[in-house]
């Protein structure tokens, strides 16, 4: 492996994720695939590095919804983080997460909800129950619920997600109005507005707090 071929896949995937970002897809896709190919040749097909490159590529195609394409690279970087780093590793969790994402995104809810369980579990045991990464699970697994009309199911979910960022991020955080608003819907979803409209009212001054804070090197409470 040559340094200068790590430099070159550093370079070409900062300039594919610029592409991506400004909707150029067609640009991106073959940077994203040299990427892919110096990776595999100067890690070998069973390192993190090639995961990664996978998961992008696959990115690119779940944001194009070409969901044929995305899947078995979603599936092959699962299995490369497993044999490379154990299947209880946090960015196990974080393929597991994405792939049900883009099963999420086709309504393969049945398909998903396993696999944001088993990224659950994996970040509460590795990461431990009280992590941001654990809320993220939390919602993500909640929303499919909402999808679903699983209200009863979902509404613990996001309630344990918010208190967990309020207790860890602190209440101006922009994941905790996130997370009030992701309640404050589900609420709404139910015609509960009594209960949706002082979340609403709580989302609303804790992004306001936030876009404040973030304008000014000390944040004034």
């Amino acid at each position: 492996m040559a340094l200068s071929d790590v430099i070159l896949a550093a370079t070409l995937n900062n300039q594919a994720e610029r592409y991506k970002e400004e909707g150029r897809y067609a640009d991106a896709e073959p940077l994203y695939k040299r990427v892919l190919a110096i990776n595999e040749k100067a890690f070998g097909p069973d390192h993190p590095s090639v995961a990664l490159a996978l998961n992008d590529l696959a990115e690119l195609y779940k944001e194009e919804r070409r969901y044929a394409d995305a899947e078995p690279l979603y599936k092959w970087a699962l299995a490369t983080w497993k044999k490379a780093l154990g299947p209880d590793h946090p960015d196990v969790a974080q393929s597991l997460n994405n792939l049900a994402e883009l099963y999420s995104a086709q309504g393969r809810y049945a398909d998903a909800e396993p696999l944001y369980k088993r990224a659950l579990a994996i970040f509460e045991k590795a990461l431990g129950p009280d992590h941001p990464s654990v809320a993220s699970a939390l919602n993500n697994l909640a929303s499919l619920y909402k999808e679903e009309a699983r209200y009863a199911d979902a509404e613990p979910l996001y309630k344990r997600a918010l208190a967990i960022r309020e207790k860890m991020l602190g209440p101006d955080h922009p994941d905790v109005a996130q997370s009030l608003n992701n309640l404050a819907d589900l609420y709404s979803a139910q015609g509960r507005h009594a209960d949706a409209e002082p979340l609403y009212k709580r989302e609303s001054r804790s992004s306001a707090s936030s876009i404040f804070c973030s304008s000014w090197p000390v944040c004034f409470m």
